[in-house]
């Protein structure tokens, strides 16, 4: 390392393809390349929000018109079975898997992730991920139930982790001056990939679906190969900044708030802070309350506004016939994309706003104004007010995902830059556990209303609203909690020092750009933004289409 504003670029010796020391950019490197890089993974690996589009198909799949259905079946004679057809809940823990695979990889293998480097995490992130996929396929090939367990639920349940969190401190480090920003760029992909790959699964299922078979295998080959392609791009498109990198003219900024650090706190001490407890509460309760509302949308739509919907507000649900009962569905489809919309815009808006308000007050937005929605929300169905209900939940997924997309930032905040990726893993088992304690506590609150006799209708969520009101003030004492580290939990600057000296070569000197400006839409980066951008655009106009059809 020479000046401040330079640097004398080497890898060290022996350093493989996949190596962290590999992927240090050089002097001219623009950093907005490194945001679509991240957006590739994410928005392959979100559509983890979008199987549900197969498992109607996939319970079909021997009897292609009609389920075979085998009254005696079992949740462990399912996974084994080859002459019955699968129930809707078999497949659904698929779902379930993904999401506590993802928190429990995340958690593993973060502090791997910080030593191995981003690219070779994603190389791995999307073998697991597409091959897990592919042996999905061949458990529908050979309708083995166990398979598709295994191979989308659990392998791939371990690709989201890794994917996932992937590009987290390295986003980060590259944009210092827009921590919010810049994480909640990536993040908003995962919220994303369902608008993509839902409607991409529904044209190549219907262009693979024949007299003797559903399509579901063949599409999921062909989305592995497109996923595995897109993904080993992003993966490589990854690169760190040098040790002691700024952006060009840019300073920390002299009055610092005291929720931001400077310092960094080591992987192996942070889950003994109380902080680190608080924030976990945090995300967990955020997003217990908003998986919840994902996993009911459609069945709370129809059952609330009934034969409202299609222009009979007189009729409830119960006495919709089937015919009437297929369209209040689909236009709860069209609900659902909605909330998808909300959900990726939240995660860019909600992310870019905390870097002007701050990560706590952004929380404290999420809890007051969601409590407050949640609240209102039985009022509105009672009124029979469509518009106010969807924009209430609209505002709520679009914290939802805010919140994914806000915590990055909101850790580096706290515990600094260094360890940020693995740590961020760690509290992923907060997402983990959302993933079970949501739509559980949501479902099993639905079920004994129907036992005590309560009808389809607004009064049948009602007890639902203010439970998840309930829980989202609790995330709010949560929040109010933390507070600023004290000086014992920071490493000293030789330890930072030394973790930094393998993968800088040459440590010790100034902090500077090293050759690398704040970066700008060059042609390069036009480029990478048009490869992601457009199938991105392409998945919001589809489900615009959708809705304006339907609520229009």
């Amino acid at each position: 390392m020479t000046a401040a504003g330079t640097r004398t670029d080497g890898l060290l010796a022996g350093s493989g393809l996949l190596d962290r020391e590999r992927i240090v950019a050089r002097p001219g490197f623009n950093r907005w390349l490194v945001p679509p890089a991240a957006l590739a993974i994410h928005l392959c690996i979100g559509m983890a929000y979008g199987f549900s589009v197969f498992w109607l198909p996939l319970s079909k799949s021997l009897g292609i018109t009609a389920s075979t259905a085998c009254p005696d079946l079992t949740l462990a004679s399912a996974l084994f079975t080859t002459t019955c057809d699968w129930r809707v809940a078999d497949l659904g823990w698929i779902y379930t898997l993904f999401f506590v695979l993802l928190g429990s990889s995340a958690a593993i293998w973060g502090g791997w992730l910080e030593r191995a480097g981003p690219r070779k995490a994603g190389v791995v992130s999307a073998c697991c991920w597409c091959g897990g996929i592919i042996l999905a396929a061949i458990g529908v090939i050979t309708h083995q139930l166990w398979m598709m367990w295994l191979g989308a639920g659990v392998i791939g349940g371990i690709g989201l982790g890794l994917g996932y969190i992937s590009p987290v401190s390295t986003l980060i480090k590259w944009f210092p001056d827009r921590r919010g920003m810049a994480t909640g760029m990536a993040i908003m992909g995962f919220g994303g990939g369902a608008m993509i790959g839902a409607p991409l699964a529904n044209l190549l299922m219907n262009a693979f679906k024949t007299d003797s078979s559903v399509g579901v295998w063949q599409t999921f080959i062909v989305m592995a190969v497109i996923y595995f392609v897109f993904m080993m791009g992003g993966a490589f498109g990854y690169r760190i900044p040098p040790a002691g990198w700024r952006p060009e003219g840019w300073t920390p900024p002299a009055a610092k708030s005291t929720m931001i650090t400077t310092k960094h706190v080591h992987l192996r001490d942070a889950h003994r802070t109380k902080q680190f407890w608080l924030i976990w509460a945090v995300l967990c309760l955020n997003v217990s309350a908003g998986i919840g509302v994902i996993g009911m949308a459609s069945p709370m739509l129809q059952e609330i506004f009934a034969g409202s919907l299609i222009g009979l507000p007189d009729v409830g649900f119960a006495q919709l016939d089937a015919g009437q009962k297929a369209s209040i569905a689909t236009i709860a489809a069209g609900f659902a994309g909605l909330l998808s919309l909300f959900n990726i815009g939240g995660r860019f808006f909600w992310a870019s706003l905390s870097d002007k308000i701050g990560r706590k007050n952004t929380y404290y937005c999420f809890f007051v104004l969601g409590i407050v929605l949640y609240a209102l929300a039985p009022t509105f169905a009672g009124m029979g007010n469509k518009a106010l209900f969807v924009l209430s939940f609209g505002i709520i997924l679009s914290m939802y995902g805010g919140g994914f997309a806000t915590i990055p930032a909101y850790l580096a905040d706290i515990f600094g830059t260094q360890f940020v990726g693995a740590i961020h893993g760690r509290l992923l088992t907060a997402w983990a556990t959302a993933g079970i304690v949501g739509p559980v506590v949501v479902n099993y609150i639905r079920e004994a209303q129907i036992a005590a006799g309560v009808a389809p209708g607004p009064t049948l969520y009602t007890g639902t609203m203010y439970i998840l009101a309930g829980m989202l003030a609790l995330g709010l004492i949560a929040n109010a909690l933390i507070r600023p580290l004290s000086d014992k939990w920071f490493m000293s600057d030789d330890e930072v020092a030394a973790l930094q000296a393998k993968s800088a070569a040459v440590n010790a000197g100034p902090t500077g750009s090293f050759g690398i400006g704040i970066g700008g839409l060059d042609a390069k980066a036009m480029i990478a933004w048009a490869v992601v951008g457009i199938p991105l655009l392409w998945g919001v106009w589809v489900t615009l289409r959708a809705t304006f059809a339907l609520f229009g």
